[in-house]
């Protein structure tokens, strides 16, 4: 009898992920947990004595399932280098629900407890939309070109994974700079460490040295302190998640405001996935984009249920982690650390024991690798739809830091005035139109563009019709979803890509109509 084929749990390049892909989701539990401390000021009891073990919970079901998920893939197809989809919290999202639904809420009620139900309802209701959008993700990923799904994915990348750590390393050079080269020349160049101890783990042990070691000489590069770290000790302890489900139903009381964003972000979120099993795909991994949708919405209800107030995702980087060796058991080790940090209270103790700055150079990494990856598994000819698909991408990012520096200042756009700004170069409503639903913006572009670049016109007219109809709706250049994107910002757009599609459709039917070789 045949020995049935099966698949290894652990192999040494899991170590290399698992710290890799382990500081990647650490870094992102730091940047949340400051979120809820300091921009929503809650309470540290519920942060870590509700939130954080919730949040724990949702992430050990999503890792360990795409284990399996792996596991099951290798054992049927036979193959050893199959590497599990890495997954978390939406990094998009975790802002967008801290700054659009629960900082509001919070300013108009005074109270942290409303806008941390509010949360709970608008993940509550994106979890629904992408269990129901996952059954038709396949059918959109087959009529979708891989240029259009892996481009818009590459503007995700640079603009909001790559950028601000790029920033970070730069204002603290020593630490920043030295930990980026240390990763680069292992991931990048090959170059082995002492003993096999993987590049991430490395680079953040020489950061916390430079850190520590300048704060003892009275440098203080890294913005290290003994009293900080002394008061972290105190959220120290054993929390369990307790279910939420009364405040989940609380929160339908703001459901007016929930809805603008939990649609047109539900749908980002099939599309996001959709790009990044698409991106697995090319690194030669074929998971079932309807398996990977329905999880994420199963596991981040079932997150809300219990108190998380932040959606899970498949994340960008499978094939990072594939190069770095990960097969299976980084997925499933990394799950096990987050119960360990979320249950225990740890998240607290490392905020000031490890300096940010020396994990923001994998995120770089996994950026610049993502950006790599649209150019070099798709046909060379379709590099110019690829670079269409980044500009909503800059678009987005450049309004978030020019809202962000008015807001600063104590202003905004309207207030200053948006011709005062188009007179120094700041085309804000362009920025504004362009970055609104940028992901979706991208890909509607770069299949247009890949299309036409294969001279098929009908498919192309097709993509051109389809954003006209989101734009018209909102889900792509408007401020909400509604009638005419919400606010009648987007008819006169939503027009444009409809006379587009009709002189492609006349294109690719009565071409000697228009006077024209097709």
């Amino acid at each position: 009898m045949k020995k049935k084929f099966e698949p290894v749990l652990w192999t040494p390049g899991d170590w290399n992920a698992f710290f890799g892909f382990g500081t990647n989701i650490l870094v992102n539990m730091l940047v949340l947990t400051g979120l809820l401390r300091f921009v929503l000021k809650m309470p540290d009891q519920l942060v870590f004595g509700r939130i954080l073990p919730a949040l724990g919970l949702m992430m050990c079901l999503s890792t360990m399932y795409y284990a399996w998920l792996a596991y099951k893939l290798a054992q049927e197809t036979k193959r050893t280098d199959v590497c599990a989809l890495p997954s978390g919290v939406s990094v998009p999202h975790m802002f967008i629900v801290t700054f659009v639904i629960m900082l509001p809420i919070l300013l108009a009620t005074k109270d942290p407890v409303k806008a941390w139900e509010a949360g709970l309802t608008w993940v509550f209701i994106q979890s629904f939309i992408l269990m129901g959008g996952g059954f038709l993700a396949p059918y959109v990923r087959k009529i979708t070109p891989r240029a259009a799904l892996l481009g818009t994915l590459a503007g995700v990348s640079i603009a909001f994974i790559s950028m601000r750590p790029a920033f970070e390393m730069y204002m603290t050079p020593v630490i920043g700079i030295v930990c980026f080269f240390i990763i680069m020349v292992s991931w990048f160049g090959g170059v082995k460490y002492p003993k096999g101890i993987p590049a991430g783990l490395v680079a953040i042990a020489v950061g916390m040295v430079i850190a520590w070691g300048s704060t003892l000489f009275g440098f203080n590069i890294g913005g290290m302190s003994l009293a900080k770290l002394g008061a972290a000790f105190q959220n120290v302890g054993f929390s369990v998640p307790i279910p939420a489900i009364g405040h989940v139903f609380s929160g339908f009381e703001f459901l007016g405001v929930i809805l603008v964003t939990a649609i047109p972000f539900g749908v980002y979120d099939l599309v996001e996935a959709m790009d990044n099993v698409e991106s697995a795909e090319a690194a030669g991994d074929a998971y079932p984009t309807t398996r990977v949708l329905t999880a994420d919405g199963v596991v981040s209800c079932i997150g809300a249920l219990m108190g998380n107030p932040f959606i899970n995702a498949v994340y960008i980087g499978h094939p990072g982690w594939k190069a770095m060796g990960g097969r299976i058991g980084y997925s499933a080790a990394t799950g096990l650390m987050v119960i360990v940090l979320s249950w225990l209270g740890i998240i607290s103790l490392l905020l000031d024991l490890i300096p940010v700055v020396a994990i923001s150079p994998i995120l770089l990494y996994i950026g610049m690798l993502i950006g790599a990856q649209a150019f070099q598994t798709t046909p060379k000819k379709h590099a110019p739809a690829i670079a269409l698909a980044l500009a909503p991408h800059l678009a987005a990012w450049a309004k978030v830091l020019v809202d962000g520096a008015l807001a600063a200042a104590g202003t905004s756009a309207a207030a200053v005035g948006v011709d005062k700004l188009a007179g120094v170069g700041v085309l804000y409503d362009g920025l504004a139109i362009m970055g609104n639903g940028s992901i979706l913006t991208g890909l509607v572009l770069a299949a247009v563009a890949v299309y036409v670049i294969e001279r098929e016109f009908m498919q192309a007219a097709a993509f051109a019709l389809s954003g006209a109809v989101l734009t018209y709706f909102g889900f792509m250049h408007g401020p909400a979803v509604g009638i005419g994107g919400g606010y009648g910002v987007t008819p006169s757009v939503a027009l444009a890509y409809a006379i587009v599609a009709v002189f492609l459709f006349v294109l690719a039917r009565f071409p000697k109509a228009i006077g024209v070789r097709a």
